[in-house]
Order: structure tokens, then C-alpha cells, then sequence
């Protein structure tokens, strides 16, 4: 009977805890939802935001193309009402000279009348029609002087908007540099992480390194001697490096122009076999072969690009057994097209 008693009670002390238990379980599973929520949100602002400063980079570019049209339509203009204004100045000039010449004949026909009584009236009649003559030069000169002020405001003030649209156009420029370093930036903070990541999943492998903006891996790691095919060892490597890649493209925006660039570097020492001739072909064909791989994992080939270098940029100049195999080497760079 007592062992019946204990029985009942314990069984009623499980069912107590089960309701706890299971409220619990919702409180976490509604924090989560929460969460995912959150950095959904973020993410789509996140998005927004690039977009929108894409949409002004481009209204930039547009705006500068027009107001580059419109100052060379100014200068055009410019150089036209500078070419009038020589053309009036050398018209002003002959007109003064005309006007000159006709006051020296009129002051020549008075200095005529005091000494020649008999040809009076003819020079009355001369110095009448100088004085005509004169007028109607003033006259000119008048009108081509307003003529040259009229031109000479339009040119400054055409000179005014000229300067109005380089402000303008510089202005645009220093936005358009800010946004184009910020794009830089971007990328630069994912590269970063792409390294970052590398390091985790590399960090226990004897020939893989960081050189600045580079990954670098040693031949010897992924190729055997004189083969551009990749071995097992390589294969398992650049499986790595493709799951970190696809886990960093996911973060980065569409709008981002990036490749992955696999450069090939082989050592000084020549190579002439039947499938490669030179250097060339073996640091090139030990690129290609990365890049195909990486692309059967799924990486985008419009991501990838393939380079050979031969033994023409070494890191290590002396001609040493360590400075062959550190030549010998597939760079991995995150970049721009």
C-alpha cells in the first residue's frame, strides 16, 4: 500500500514540472523568432540604404555629364563674344582714324579760308561735309562703344556661370570620391572577414599564409612537382576556402563589384616539357585549375579570374632551394573588377 502512495506522488511530481518545462521551451522559442525578426529588419535596411546611395552615385555621374556639356557650351560662347569684341575693337580703331582724318581736312579747309578769299565757298562746302562726316563717325563710335559694353556684360557674366559650374562640378566630384571610397571601404571590411574566416579554417596548415592584401598558398600544398593538377591535399584545402567564400558572398550586397583572383607564380628554374613550355603555361594552367574547382563548388565563375605570372614576380630574388619554394605559390586576392 505505502509503495502504492509513493508511486501516485511521484508520478504527480513529474506532471507538476512538465507545464514549466514546456513554458520554458515557448519563452526561448519566441526569443528566437524575435531575434530572427531583428536581424531580418536589419538586413533589409541594411539593403535600402546601399541602394539609395547607388541611386545618388548615379544622379551624380549625371549631373556632372550635363554640366560638363553646358561649361563647354559656355567656353564656346566665350570664345565666340571674344572673337566680336576684337572684331569691334578693330572697328572702333579704323573709325578713330577715320574721325582723326576728318578733323585734320576740316581744320585744314578753316586754315584754307584765312588765305585763299577766292575759294571761299568751296571750302565752306568742304569743311560743311567734314563737319557732316564727323558727326555721323561720332556717331558710330557711340553706338559700337555701347555695343562693346553689352558684349563685355554678357562675357562676364558668362564668366560668372562659368565659375557657378566648376564649383558645382568640383562639389560633385569630392561627393563622388566619398562615395566611391566608402565602396572601397565596404569591400576592404569584407575582405577582412574573408581572411579572418580563412585563418580559422587554414590556421592549423604549414604553408598558407597572409601577405598584406593576399592569401597565399604554397605550391607544394596543392600541386605535385611540375603538374597543374590539383592533388587530394589540395583539393581538401580549396574545399575550405570555397565554404568560407560562399559564407562571406552571402554577406556581401549585389551591388558590390567583387572577383576573387587566383594568381599562379612558379620558381626562376626553366621548365620545357611537351605540356609546358615555359613557366608561363604551368603558373597559368595551375590558376585555371583552381578557378575550375572552386567553380565546381558552386563559387560563381563571373566571381573568379585566373592569372599567370611565371617566375617574373618572386618574393624571395636569391637563387636558393627556400627562395624557389617560396616562390612557387597561388595568390588569392579579393577585389574589384
Amino acid at each position: 500500500m505505502r509503495s502504492g502512495r509513493s508511486t501516485l506522488r511521484s508520478r504527480q511530481a513529474s506532471a507538476d514540472h512538465w507545464p514549466g518545462f514546456v513554458d520554458a521551451l515557448s519563452s526561448l522559442l519566441l526569443v528566437i523568432i524575435f531575434l530572427l525578426a531583428v536581424f531580418m529588419l536589419a538586413q533589409f535596411f541594411l539593403g535600402q540604404a546601399i541602394t539609395g546611395r547607388d541611386e545618388a552615385l548615379r544622379r551624380l555621374n549625371t549631373q556632372i555629364a550635363e554640366l560638363g556639356d553646358l561649361l563647354a557650351l559656355e567656353k564656346q560662347s566665350n570664345l565666340n563674344l571674344r572673337e566680336n569684341l576684337d572684331q569691334l575693337q578693330a572697328s572702333l580703331t579704323q573709325t578713330s582714324q577715320a574721325l582723326a582724318d576728318s578733323e585734320a581736312r576740316a581744320n585744314d579747309a578753316e586754315s584754307r579760308l584765312g588765305t585763299t578769299g577766292a575759294s571761299l565757298e568751296d571750302e565752306r562746302e568742304i569743311s560743311s561735309a567734314a563737319q557732316n562726316q564727323a558727326l555721323l563717325l561720332n556717331n558710330q563710335v557711340a553706338a559700337l562703344r555701347q555695343q562693346m559694353a553689352a558684349i563685355q556684360a554678357a562675357l562676364d557674366a558668362s564668366e560668372s556661370r562659368d565659375a557657378e559650374s566648376e564649383a558645382v562640378i568640383a562639389d560633385l566630384g569630392k561627393r563622388l570620391n566619398a562615395a566611391l571610397a566608402q565602396k572601397v571601404q565596404e569591400l576592404a571590411r569584407y575582405r577582412s572577414e574573408f581572411f579572418g574566416r580563412l585563418r580559422e579554417v587554414l590556421s592549423n596548415r604549414s604553408g598558407v599564409e597572409v601577405m598584406g592584401d593576399r592569401f597565399v598558398f604554397q605550391s607544394e600544398i596543392l600541386f605535385d612537382s611540375g603538374a597543374a593538377n590539383l592533388n587530394a591535399s589540395g583539393r581538401q584545402e580549396l574545399r575550405k576556402l570555397a565554404a568560407a567564400l560562399l559564407e562571406i558572398s552571402r554577406q556581401i550586397p549585389p551591388e558590390i563589384n567583387w572577383v576573387l583572383r587566383i594568381d599562379g607564380h612558379t620558381d626562376a628554374q626553366p621548365i620545357n616539357t611537351a605540356q609546358f613550355p615555359s613557366n608561363w603555361e604551368l603558373s597559368a594552367a595551375r590558376a585555371i585549375s583552381v578557378v575550375n574547382f572552386l567553380q565546381a563548388q558552386s563559387v560563381p565563375g563571373d566571381r573568379l579570374v585566373a592569372a599567370g605570372f611565371g617566375e617574373y614576380q618572386p618574393l624571395d630574388p636569391r637563387l636558393t632551394v627556400d627562395a624557389y619554394r617560396r616562390n612557387r605559390r597561388i595568390e588569392l586576392k579579393l577585389t574589384e573588377k
